[in-house]
């Protein structure tokens, strides 16, 4: 057991400097300066590009590697359902104009969606992640955390490149590879590129396609150019395309009341049911779900050293799109109902930074201006399948004593969604980190906010059906009669059509922080912070947040109010941060206790999308990172959290799934640990290794469902590897989840489908060969 000293004789000291395999110095640039991470004031996690290859963290998908309170999870569209998870807090659930509750910045750019960095992390030189709230520097939607991922830069020192090729099982193949070629002394270029095809997973047994999978393509260029030694200008222009059969193979979870009924309908259909072994990895669809992803974006970075401190600017312009068309939206094999859906963002921001020092104070300090605006587009086509007709009669007619006809569901288009969402931002802040003493600091940040929001959602078509059996559908709609009775199925059970609406919203707010930094001696670091974050409130777009078909002005409805409240968390931290052992062991330790108000939520409830607030939330507890170099060529690190309280307020206004109940994809316990070698057999070759364990304890796994609970997760990564110091290649074996572990990472409502639940799960053994190098 590694243990934790609060201070270092005078002997141990010395001894740090005598070490020749002690650890190196890790530097981050967290509160947006580049600075020893022994000497911030708040947890961090640093990896560079070195350890994201050895861990396969070629994606935002596998951010788990990094840290075990840390999480990412997507589940049928990225842009609406790809969540970050920190410290049990963060965004959860299903929406398209949720923002995150961990920000996302990609070289200083904020990313509005975490889903956007799921496609693939191309010529990064490193990532840092930030736990708790982070809202002086990195402002809105940082209210759990943040992650900061850098591209590597062009250098003026001479050509260089890296490559990267890659081979493995369920298709994977990669490659992958960037070159930097100064153009004279004052600047230069950097080029990457990227294939990779992986064809999923899952195999569908109707279509008899593999799925999940995706082919992605992408460019990026980088030119520096430094006409003077105070002035320097980076342009950076990237690209992405991605495609493939994706994300809707998912498996059963919870057979419901209707699964009977519509098993037979996918038989006589003559389509198969999967197997019922999750470890098979089998789905059964009835259309193809194709997927469309392009990233774009442009990025131009200003940094200008004055007498007085240095003046920065980031102007990024950026697109994200996705397109999903032919998709088997009931995930099963009946076909009940598709979709096609498509979302576009685009996104512009502008800011502007001031670093100076105040010696009077002996303060270094922070100004800021910040700037954004995005505008989305959505658009979603809804179709009833081929057994509609007959799974409705029996569902709803049969079970009603409906006369024949009543409810009416051909095959075909019956409703065209248009969606459309602003947001704009606006903030000015301050951060200052003062030299009281020589062992004291005081860490002082404030921002204010300004957000304002739009939604509108509208149809250009809605299929009603119109029956003559007037009386028995007004009467199960609560509707009086006489009135016009539609017999669309959706209408009928009182869910679609919901009103159409434009909404707005305006959000005001401070947020900042404090800390105070004590140092014992130049080994240890003890620190205490309070942190305010916020995350923006919104609009909810979708066709049910205005309500259901008894809120409809059309059915003499009043519309429910789409707009949410924004998110406000006050945390408070206690830290400690030490190196020892002759500088060969370091271990950081943080008590952290959050306070939570609004805490909003999205819900996935049988047919519908909702967000919530809870009125209030709380969760506290303990995060220990160990890492000790053991000899010169091995070396382990221990990462463990512990949070024995994570829990929603009592509250009448949400649901029972969640009032007074554990927060979901927050278990007790997470821990990662590893072992690592480097162990030289020649001057030249050198043989390496990575053996990693993963561990969570049982968690909740859906805002929608009572009481489903998935069991504890154990996951062990290998990494195997020749170098060579004088070539600059390595050759790797590589396995993820060595055991082949089957597990779920979420569970959902099957849509239409009473109690019947379905599940993703987490991916199967991989493995493969990789060859990369530096040259």
């Amino acid at each position: 057991m590694l243990t934790i000293p609060v201070s270092l004789s005078a002997g141990a000291e010395e001894s740090l400097d005598e070490l020749d395999f002690a650890l190196e110095e890790v530097v981050v640039t967290a509160q947006r300066r580049e600075e020893s991470i022994s000497d911030v004031p708040l947890s961090v996690t640093a990896i560079d590009s070195e350890a994201m290859a050895v861990a396969q963290l070629d994606n935002i998908s596998n951010i788990a590697v990094v840290s075990p309170s840390v999480q990412f999870n997507s589940t049928n569209i990225a842009s609406s359902s790809g969540n970050i998870i920190m410290r049990g807090l963060g965004t959860v659930g299903n929406s398209r104009t949720f923002e995150g509750g961990v920000g996302v910045f990609i070289d200083g750019v904020y990313r509005t969606r975490a889903g956007a960095a799921l496609e693939s992390f191309l010529d990064m030189e490193g990532m840092q992640i930030l736990r708790g709230p982070q809202g002086t520097l990195f402002g809105k939607n940082t209210s759990a955390g943040a992650v900061l991922i850098s591209s590597a830069e062009p250098s003026l020192e001479g050509e260089s490149g890296r490559y990267k090729f890659q081979m493995g099982n369920y298709g994977n193949r990669t490659i992958k590879g960037s070159y930097n070629q100064p153009l004279n002394e004052k600047s230069a270029i950097r080029i990457a590129a990227i294939y990779d095809e992986d064809d999923g997973y899952f195999e569908d047994v109707n279509l008899g396609l593999d799925t999940n999978g995706k082919d992605t393509k992408a460019v990026k260029a980088q030119l520096l150019v430094t006409p003077t030694d105070n002035v320097s200008f980076r342009f950076i222009a990237d690209y992405l395309e991605s495609s493939g059969l994706c994300c809707y193979g998912t498996s059963d979870y919870l057979d419901g009341a209707v699964t009977t009924l519509t098993d037979s309908l996918a038989l006589a259909g003559g389509n198969r049911l999967p197997s019922a072994d999750n470890e098979d990895f089998e789905t059964a669809m009835n259309s193809r779900n194709r997927q469309d992803v392009t990233d774009k974006g442009l990025v131009w970075k200003i940094d200008y050293e004055l007498k007085g401190g240095s003046l920065n600017s980031i102007t990024a312009y950026r697109e994200y799109e996705v397109k999903q068309t032919e998709v088997d939206a009931d995930f099963h094999p009946v076909d009940l109902l598709q979709l096609d859906e498509s979302f576009k963002s685009e996104f512009f921001s502008q800011e502007f930074t001031f670093h100076g020092e105040f010696e009077p104070w002996q303060a270094d300090y922070i100004v800021g201006l910040f700037l954004s605006y995005e505008d989305i587009d959505m658009d979603r086509n809804l179709y009833w399948g081929q057994d509609a007709q007959a799974y409705y009669d029996a569902s709803l007619g049969a079970a009603l004593s409906l006369p024949p006809g009543t409810v009416s569901a051909p095959a075909g288009l019956w409703s065209h969604e248009i969606m459309e969402a602003t947001a704009e931002s606006r903030a000015i802040f301050v951060h200052s980190d003062f030299t009281l003493t020589e062992q004291w600091n005081m860490v002082v940040g404030l921002r204010y906010s300004e957000e304002e929001k739009e939604g509108e959602f509208g149809r250009d078509f809605f299929d009603l059906q119109l029956s003559a059996f007037v009386d028995p559908i007004c009467a199960s709609l609560g509707l009086a009669s006489p009135c016009v009775a539609p017999a669309n199925p959706f209408t009928f059970i009182g869910i679609q059509p919901g009103p159409a609406y434009k909404d707005d919203m305006v959000d005001r707010a401070f947020s900042g922080t404090w800390a105070l930094q004590y140092r014992p001696n130049e080994h240890a670091m003890w620190y205490f912070s309070y942190n305010h974050g916020f995350k923006a409130g919104g609009v909810t777009v979708d066709a049910n947040a205005a309500g259901q078909v008894a809120n409809n002005p059309d059915f003499g409805g009043t519309p429910l109010d789409p707009a949410y409240d924004p998110e406000k968390v006050d945390a408070y931290e206690l830290g400690l941060k030490a190196t020892y052992w002759q500088g060969r062991a370091r271990s950081n330790v943080a008590l952290f206790y959050n306070d939570i108000e609004d805490l909003q939520v999205a819900q996935f409830v049988g047919l519908r999308f909702t967000i919530l607030n809870a009125d209030s939330a709380k969760n506290y507890g303990v995060e220990i990172e160990n890492l000790v170099q053991m000899t010169e060529t091995l070396s382990a690190n221990l990462d463990v959290i512990w949070m024995p309280y994570a829990k929603y307020g009592e509250d009448d206004t949400i649901s029972d799934a969640l009032s007074d109940q554990r927060m979901r994809w927050a278990p007790h316990v997470a821990a990662n640990t590893a072992i690592s070698m480097d162990v030289p057999l020649s001057d030249d070759l050198s043989l390496t290794g990575q053996l990693q364990y993963i561990y969570k304890s049982s968690r909740f796994a859906s805002t929608s469902i009572e009481g489903i609970k998935l069991g504890h997760l154990d996951i062990f990564n290998l990494n195997l590897g020749l170098r060579s110091a004088s070539m600059g290649w390595v050759i790797e074996l590589w396995a993820q989840n060595l055991a082949d572990k089957t597990y779920s990472t979420t569970v959902f409502n099957s849509p239409g489908q009473a109690g019947d639940l379905n599940t993703y799960l987490g991916a199967p053994r991989t493995y493969g060969l990789t060859i990369r190098g530096e040259f």
